[in-house]
């Protein structure tokens, strides 16, 4: 298991590696948040969103990573695939808000329909 502050250095690592337009508009940075986050579509308490994109006017532009669902999905794995997991969902994050000031939504449409997979194969096995 690994504690928040070694997430926190990892994931700060892995930030500083980005080039400096992906964090154009950006203005809330990045952030690590303790708590676990269940996806409100998740039909057994299975399905964790580990970071997410906001772009809401009172919030300003940020990205958000959930150490507690990164814990519970990945929190077994070794360090290099642990670590190789949080670049992969912060660069998921960062294409969100790239797309976002393009005024594409590309990752969106791909994000709903890995969701409806998921609720199809969670109907299938029920």
């Amino acid at each position: 298991m690994y504690s928040i502050d070694e997430v926190e250095a990892m994931l700060s690592d892995i930030a500083d590696e980005l080039p400096d337009d992906f964090w154009t508009q950006l203005n809330g940075g990045v952030i690590l948040l303790p708590e676990v986050k269940y996806h409100p579509a998740g039909m057994s308490n299975d399905l964790y969103i580990l970071g997410d994109y906001n772009n809401r006017y009172d919030y300003g532009r940020c990205i958000r990573i959930y150490y507690g669902s990164f814990i519970q999905v990945h929190g077994h794995f070794p360090p290099d695939l642990f670590r190789a997991q949080l670049r992969s969902t912060l660069l998921h994050e960062f294409t969100h808000h790239l797309e976002s000031l393009a005024g594409e939504r590309g990752l969106e449409i791909k994000d709903k329909i890995q969701l409806e997979q998921y609720k199809r194969r969670h109907h299938e096995n029920l």
